[in-house]
């Protein structure tokens, strides 16, 4: 049996006071002003208790127009989710029923907000309790909230003036978010994780490949395979990366920037199929294919070369000014997430895959920096933080509510062979800067990605 041992052998460090994100407190509805209602374009669930307040309403026009909107869901459904007590029946244009001509919920402004199912009342929040403690992410499908997270400048800054940690009411008694009891090391580890995500002495994508290799030695001391505590480990972690002392063995990692693409376009190409593609997402997917060289002649070798031109040229230069945008993607998805623990990860006895969870993070990153490499091919000098919220936004929309994406994400990582530590650095590296240099990105050829159709209700 392996002795956990990580560089330097340093005196362990004190715990780190959990950090509990406050960020989410500040995000306010914008109401009818909103580009991309949250009433459109998905099912909306409806769980058990809003609809017995429902049935409860007496007889009149509005409680007749409830009755019409709402349908239960079959039964063998509701075992599978029971969240999902009912649904709202979408019109014509796939639109919310209730949402009146204003673009304001009917049954907020007629009933208040108490009547609102859990789901209405709580996105864009994504609750979790930590040890007794509520915190919320954002998910970042809604315009607004993915303004809030990518565009703050220190999004783990305390705030003296934030609301108390019990700010959530509405979410006390759901049975998936009042489980007080944590993981062993939760804090130490979590602290350990947020604070390597914003350590800008390393590159990000070398962040993230510290990152994966802290979760498979977590992973390893879990399963006995190191004779070692995770606290012990992670003061040995602490003092290699502060040392610096990884940055060589990380220099000689293989970086294949035509296997990233490869693996970008089949990630963005997931669920192109769907009947409901979102107006948004179908105009990010073309600025992306446009700005890598779509065109019907369209070569692997050729793209790779505009990618990295479009990443050379106004993705890097970009991010190098607003470093902090990523930094907050990744913040935002680690706590909604649960990262690296994982909602089964977080039940009592459940056995660490701390590595999985970890390339789950990874496919999401990929994806996303992908796109936005694209994007930024497309825009050239004028790409812009309105375009990044743009592009996080349609795809989160897209991708985070499907509950087969990171699954198929996943399978398509293994078929690959990104899942191991030299595919993740594969994945995860920038390709150095000026090798595409002697690319044109104008008249590029094109890329087989499933073509979405023009435009959805």
């Amino acid at each position: 049996m392996p002795h956990c041992s990580f560089g330097t052998r340093r005196s362990i460090r004190p715990q780190p006071v959990p950090n509990h994100p406050t960020y989410a407190d500040h995000f306010r509805c914008i109401g009818p002003a909103c580009e991309d209602t949250c009433c459109q374009g998905w099912s909306v669930p409806i769980d058990k208790a809003a609809w017995e307040k429902y049935q409860n309403l007496p007889a009149g026009p509005f409680r007749i127009l409830i009755d019409e909107s709402i349908q239960r869901t079959p039964a063998s459904e509701e075992r599978e989710k029971p969240a999902v007590f009912a649904k709202i029946r979408m019109n014509s244009a796939n639109q919310c029923p209730l949402l009146t001509p204003s673009r304001l919920c009917a049954i907020q402004a007629e009933l208040g907000e108490e009547m609102l199912s859990h789901a209405c009342k709580t996105y864009p929040r994504i609750l979790h309790s930590t040890g007794g403690t509520q915190e919320a992410a954002l998910t970042l499908s809604c315009p607004e909230a993915a303004r809030l997270v990518l565009l703050t400048p220190d999004l783990l800054t305390p705030n003296p003036a934030a609301p108390n940690p019990a700010r959530f009411p509405f979410a006390v008694n759901r049975a998936e978010e009042t489980a007080t009891q944590l993981p062993p090391d939760f804090h130490a580890i979590r602290e350990t994780v947020l604070a390597l995500v914003r350590n800008r002495a390393y590159a990000l994508w070398q962040r993230l490949f510290l990152l994966n290799i802290l979760c498979q030695r977590l992973d390893a001391i879990a399963s006995g395979e190191f004779n070692c505590t995770a606290i012990r480990f992670l003061a040995d972690f602490h003092a290699s990366v502060s040392s610096g002392s990884l940055r060589t063995a990380m220099d000689s990692l293989p970086n294949d920037p035509a296997a990233q693409v490869d693996v970008v376009l089949r990630l963005a190409g997931l669920m192109l199929h769907k009947s409901n593609l979102h107006p948004r997402f179908v105009e990010c997917v073309h600025a992306f294919t446009a700005g890598i060289g779509n065109g019907p002649t369209a070569s692997l070798e050729s793209l790779t070369a505009h990618y990295n031109a479009a990443q050379d040229r106004y993705y890097q230069p970009f991010f190098r000014r607003h470093p902090h945008i990523l930094e907050n993607y990744l913040i935002n998805t680690i706590l909604r997430c649960q990262f690296p623990y994982g909602k089964e990860g977080m039940l009592p006895c459940a056995t660490s895959r701390m590595s999985h969870e970890f390339a789950l993070l990874a496919a999401q990153f990929t994806l996303i920096k992908g796109l936005l490499i694209g994007v930024a091919g497309f825009h050239r000098e004028q790409f812009s933080a309105a375009h990044v919220v743009h592009t996080v936004q349609a795809a989160a929309k897209h991708f985070e509510h499907h509950p087969d994406f990171l699954k198929s994400a996943h399978v398509l990582l293994v078929e690959s062979r990104m899942d191991g530590a030299p595919g993740l650095a594969i994945l995860l590296r920038n390709s150095p800067v000026g090798t595409a240099s002697d690319h044109p990105i104008q008249q590029a050829p094109s890329v087989h990605l499933p073509a979405p159709p023009a435009s959805t209700p």
